[in-house]
């Protein structure tokens, strides 16, 4: 039963904060606010009713560094994203024309914190983290990636490409950043970085979503393999190239340090075992 009121809580602050953040999309300020209210509600609520239902310290959102793993996440985000853009950009596809709109970059500080908190508190911290306990890292890290990606079917110009594209780039490597170093800070800051570059600095479109203009004034055309076409760069085979070889540094990075966690029935390590109580 743990599970569904956990999913009941998470759930519904997503939806209440997502509902009201998307009516607020016009007004930036408000955005930023609500936003930011809605990200410090996930955390809070995640908390409670984790910490009550299992009884337990709640150390995947320890306060303690979780300022500095929220900013080395976003570092990752930002500079992966940038990254894609320049090789797109190289390739003669995506132009600057001169500065977007600030105010519309302050608005999705909001939006993407709002975003990336209730989508990691649900996605790795309940779904992610229980279906771990009982099939082991790699079964919980490819379902849950895929469940990840197919969600954005729902998006106005999604198409399976685009889910399947979010499956391995996102689902994939945010899971194994939290598998990397058993905090949500980490993924919640990559996942920030990684949107906010979309939308907020290179004005790019998010996951088929129809987001703001952002601080750049630009335009992103070519063929849909390297653009991601209406889907926008999340879409595009540079993205998933760059998701594959983090996500491969992260779950290196696991097995180093021993947090990769057997199906049940096999042998587990006492290390591992402890993980996932």
């Amino acid at each position: 039963m743990r599970v569904v009121w956990q999913l009941v809580a998470v759930v519904a602050v997503t939806m209440i904060g997502g509902n009201a953040v998307s009516a607020l999309e016009g007004s930036p300020w408000l955005t930023l606010g609500l936003g930011l209210v809605t990200a410090v509600a996930s955390v809070l609520v995640y908390r409670w009713v984790v910490g009550r239902t299992e009884r337990r310290p709640v150390t995947e959102l320890a306060r303690k560094g979780a300022w500095s793993a929220i900013g080395r996440g976003a570092l990752i985000g930002v500079a992966m994203f940038g990254a894609v853009i320049a090789n797109i950009a190289f390739l003669g596809h995506y132009d600057v024309h001169g500065l977007g709109s600030v105010t519309g970059a302050v608005g999705l500080v909001g939006f993407m914190a709002a975003a990336a908190f209730t989508e990691e508190v649900m996605f790795r911290g309940v779904l992610f983290r229980i279906i771990e306990e009982y099939t082991g890292t790699w079964i919980a890290l490819i379902s849950t990636g895929l469940v990840f990606g197919l969600m954005h079917l729902a998006n106005p110009h999604a198409d399976l490409w685009g889910a399947i594209a979010i499956a391995i780039e996102a689902g994939g490597m945010l899971g194994a950043a939290y598998i990397a170093t058993r905090s949500l800070w980490l993924p919640i800051g990559l996942h920030f970085g990684w949107n906010f570059a979309a939308a907020g600095i290179f004005s790019t479109e998010v996951s088929g979503n129809d987001t703001p203009q952002g601080l750049l004034d630009t335009t992103t055309a070519g063929p849909t393999p390297i653009t991601g076409g209406a889907f926008g760069p999340e879409g595009s085979l540079y993205s998933v190239l760059f998701g594959v070889l983090v996500t491969i540094g992260f779950l290196w990075l696991a097995h180093r340090r021993g947090n990769l966690v057997p199906r049940r029935g096999a042998d587990r390590t006492e290390a591992a075992t402890t993980l996932v109580r």
